[in-house]
């Protein structure tokens, strides 16, 4: 469905013109009709759907310029998730003017109280922060006309539910209510009963896999091998038409560096580039003048991009649709088309889960040698060579070859000619990301991302945990950190309402986890050639 079918002004259409949308998400396109008309609103979709523009834009087209009081309020279980939004409406409501703000935990809180004086109109935040300054009395939420709920379930996990229910008793009863999350638990429909009016319900199913004619591999690395490893994989596999996913703007960044350094073709897209910018490098991709495009989902997103042969997950994502919707872009109009995944050690959990929604097994890939890669050089320089002979327009360099004949071997002139045409392999360093935090084995949402919470102190809430999205974590604590690891994930006990006490989740589960017992296959080298 097209964005201009949902009833969105011109000022909003101009925004999703500029970030690059062309198509609605089905979150999207059943939720925006609702909120613009101010329903209650129970959506069920998983992350990377798109619900940041479904409750965003409604929002943002709702909002009374003219009223300087907070508007709308959004709750997120992680500060990552509130960073993430609060920039997103903030591209989407640039031409409206919007104010929106963001606050949570393990930041300076004088400095939000003092951005808060700024009177936000759309406020995103984080449970415990939120409760801090509703507190402190810095903020006021009796003009909020629509709440947000974004991965309700997610703060179900965390323990968040009470302080949730006490932050909405601070706004007004009549108000819209949207409630985000993958499932839909007895807490949460206990919430939607209590909190909602006549809400309608929205549920997005799993992207269905309907691709029979990708072969699905995982290559299990480091974080610091996978881009020796990728580069050798495109020397044995010799793709036509490459697409690759990095999880943040920064990973996309660095690996378009690194692989134009190494003689690729390549460009990457992320939400930070400007739109002209964004369309030329689709349109060189397209038009098969790129040979490589890097991409983040989100700069992906709705974009049709057609003819890939090989799609590289440099990352593993993090929700499972988004691995069925990356893979997707290649396989099509019943040509063969190849996926590989890159999983560090302790990402393993996700892989599993992915092959849970798409009922098929990725296949073990075994990484080339250094020497099986530079004989993939060798074959694709030879094969660039042969088609420059066949397309002639040789003659004018005649001269000067006989000349260089003259002083050196056949050999030697071939094998410069193969040395130059061949792509060295220069160093390359990509800056580390975090692995994603651990999950339940089976289930579709991790139990315990985030960090543990610090309790009351005096009038001192204890704030967001550092659950982290896209690889990012960090520490958490609102106001200052309580000896909590940020390098474990905990979860807040909230038996007998004591948020005092808090129960030790110690995850690193490395060491105890069994190793893959997939036995490993060697990879036989495909063409596409059909």
């Amino acid at each position: 469905m097209k964005f201009s079918e949902l009833g969105l002004s011109e000022p909003i259409m101009k925004a999703i013109s500029r970030a690059g949308f062309e198509e609605a998400t089905p979150i999207q396109g059943e939720t925006i009709p609702l909120a613009l008309a101010g329903k209650d609103v129970i959506g069920q979709a998983q992350t990377g759907t798109g619900k940041t523009a479904a409750f965003g834009l409604p929002i943002l087209q709702n909002l009374d310029l003219d009223n300087p009081d907070i508007q709308a309020l959004i709750i997120s279980p992680t500060r990552e998730l509130a960073i993430q939004t609060q920039e997103e409406l903030y591209r989407l409501g640039r031409d409206r003017k919007a104010k929106v703000q963001v606050v949570y935990g393990g930041a300076d809180i004088r400095r939000q109280i003092r951005s808060l004086k700024d009177h936000p109109q759309i406020l995103v935040g984080t449970p415990g922060r939120l409760l801090d300054h509703i507190n402190r009395r810095t903020v006021k939420l009796d003009h909020v006309k629509t709440l947000v709920l974004d991965e309700a379930d997610e703060m179900l996990d965390m323990g968040f539910v009470d302080d949730i229910e006490s932050i909405i008793k601070q706004v007004p009863e009549k108000r819209q209510t949207l409630l985000f999350s993958a499932t839909l638990p007895a807490p949460i429909m206990k919430i939607g009963k209590s909190f909602m009016t006549n809400p309608e319900m929205i549920k997005v199913k799993s992207k269905e896999l309907t691709a029979d004619l990708i072969d699905q591999y995982y290559v299990r690395a480091k974080d610091f091998e996978k881009f020796d490893i990728m580069t050798r994989l495109f020397d044995v596999q010799s793709p036509e038409l490459t697409l690759i996913f990095g999880r943040t703007k920064r990973r996309v960044d660095e690996l378009t560096r690194g692989l134009k350094a190494r003689g690729y073709n390549a460009e990457g897209i992320h939400g930070d580039l400007s739109q002209q910018k964004r369309m030329s490098v689709l349109k060189s991709f397209k038009a098969g003048r790129l040979d490589v495009l890097v991409a983040t989902d989100v700069a992906a997103r709705g974009l049709d991009i057609s003819g890939v042969t090989h799609v590289y997950n440099y990352d593993i994502p993090q929700d499972p649709d988004s691995y069925v919707h990356r893979i997707g872009r290649t396989g099509r109009a019943g040509k063969s088309g190849v996926s590989v995944t890159f999983v560090t050690p302790n990402e393993m959990e996700y892989l599993r889960i992915i092959e849970e929604l798409t009922k098929k097994r990725m296949l073990p890939l075994q990484p080339p040698s250094e020497k099986e890669a530079f004989k993939g050089q060798l074959a694709a320089a030879v094969a660039d060579i042969n088609s420059m002979i066949e397309k002639g327009q040789l003659a004018k360099y005649n001269e000067e070859a006989e000349e260089l004949l003259k002083q050196f071997s056949d050999v030697e002139l071939a094998s410069v000619l193969l040395k130059t045409i061949s792509k060295e392999a220069v160093p390359v360093k990509i800056t580390p990301e975090r692995p994603l935090p651990s999950r339940k084995k089976g289930g579709n949402r991790g139990g315990n991302r985030g960090g543990s919470r610090g309790g009351n102190s005096g009038n001192r809430r204890g704030g967001n945990g550092g659950g982290y999205r896209g690889g990012n974590r960090r520490s958490s604590g609102d106001g200052k950190r309580r000896g909590n690891d940020s390098s474990k994930d905990g979860r807040r006990s909230s038996s007998n309402g004591d948020s005092s006490k808090r129960r030790s989740n110690d995850n690193r589960g490395d060491s105890r986890k069994k190793t893959d017992g997939r036995s490993k296959r060697n990879f036989t080298i495909r063409t596409n050639d059909k």
